[in-house]
This record gives structure tokens, C-alpha cells and sequence, in this order.
């Protein structure tokens, strides 16, 4: 790692810290630290879903950079993940009547899911966007309850996480599996070797 530049997450995503560790298995004492960078998510109209994604990472990393006025050489990482279905995005569940719509939406279908990464020093903003198409099977509505009993389909976009329970849904990925669970490895690790901190 660059002895001089310090890696930042803007993201509480547990999800996103682990599989941020797992790339750095290559650099001796990689390491960074971690902050939850609030911004305001609204999509604007007219915006692509890719623009939007990318805009979201971008912001989060700016954000996280403004919040590290006691690091030396900070460099930032903003990550986003949003599902997409049709022309339609589909966030996090407002609520479980929501959470429910979405999944009896993707139900037997396929959708996208784009996660974009940005990383910035304050000089130089570096972004990603991944793909990934996601095949889901027939769900039938008790199957749909008993997930989200568990909580889990909450407090993510598109109301699943396929990292855990709501990877029985899946029935085949084409794309980054790494993605869709938040932070697309190989692009992140490409990003950091440009960077200097891999």
C-alpha cells in the first residue's frame, strides 16, 4: 500500500467492509478505515439508472472525503447498489407492504442490478459501473412472507440480499456475483491498483 494515502469506506455496509478486506489478501498491512457518509438519494427526473448509480457513489465519496479532514492523503471509496426492473428502480422497502410489492414484482423474472464504485483523493474521482442480470424463480406469497418476517429484505435495495436468505430466490446470475452483493471486486481492485493503494 502507498505508505502516504490512507484508504477510506464511505459505507456502513457490513457486507461492503467484508469484501473490501477480502481484496486487499494480496498487500501486506492493507488496511482502512470505515464512516457512514450521508447523502440525499433522491432520483432526479430524467435520470438514467446507470447515471443515477454512479452519481450516488460519486456523492458518497465526496461526502466521506469531507468528513476526513484528520487524515493525511485520505482516498476515499463511494459505493452504490440499486435494482433495476424494467424502466423501474427499486431501492430499499419503505416498508413491508413495500417490500412485498417488490419481490412479487421480481418474482419469475429477470432484473438488473448496477452497482457503481468512485473513488476519489480530492484531485482525481475514478468510477466504476457493473451490471449484473439476476433470474429470480416463481415465489408464491408465502414464501414472500416468510422472508420478510425475517427482517432481512429491509434494509436492502430491490428488498433481497443474495448474500443470505434471499439467495434461494436466485435462480442464475450473469455477471459480477461480488456486485450484487454491494462492491464488484475485480473493477474495486482495478480502482486501487490506479490509485496506488493495491
Amino acid at each position: 500500500m502507498n505508505g502516504s494515502a490512507r484508504l477510506v469506506l464511505a459505507s456502513a455496509s457490513p457486507r461492503r467492509k467484508e469484501l473490501l478486506t477480502q481484496l486487499g489478501f494480496s498487500a501486506p498491512g492493507f488496511s482502512f478505515d470505515t464512516l457512514s457518509a450521508d447523502i440525499d438519494e433522491t432520483h432526479q427526473a430524467g435520470e438514467s439508472p446507470q447515471v443515477f448509480v454512479s452519481r450516488l457513489a460519486v456523492e458518497k465519496a465526496a461526502a466521506g472525503l469531507a468528513l476526513c479532514d484528520n487524515l493525511i492523503a485520505p482516498v476515499v471509496l463511494g459505493s452504490d447498489t440499486i435494482v433495476v426492473l424494467g424502466e423501474q428502480i427499486l431501492g430499499k422497502p419503505v416498508d413491508e407492504a413495500d417490500a412485498l410489492k417488490m419481490l412479487t414484482e421480481l418474482s419469475g423474472h429477470i432484473h438488473s442490478v448496477m452497482t457503481a464504485v468512485a473513488l476519489t483523493d480530492g484531485k482525481t474521482t475514478l468510477t466504476r459501473l457493473v451490471e449484473t442480470k439476476v433470474q429470480f424463480c416463481q415465489l408464491d406469497e408465502q414464501d414472500i412472507l416468510a422472508y420478510i418476517a425475517t427482517g432481512e429484505p429491509m434494509d436492502k435495495a430491490g428488498a433481497y440480499g443474495i448474500q443470505a436468505l434471499g439467495g434461494s430466490f436466485v435462480e442464475r446470475i450473469e455477471g459480477s456475483y461480488s456486485a450484487v452483493v454491494g462492491l464488484p471486486m475485480v473493477e474495486t481492485r482495478e480502482l486501487l491498483k490506479v490509485m496506488n493503494i493495491l
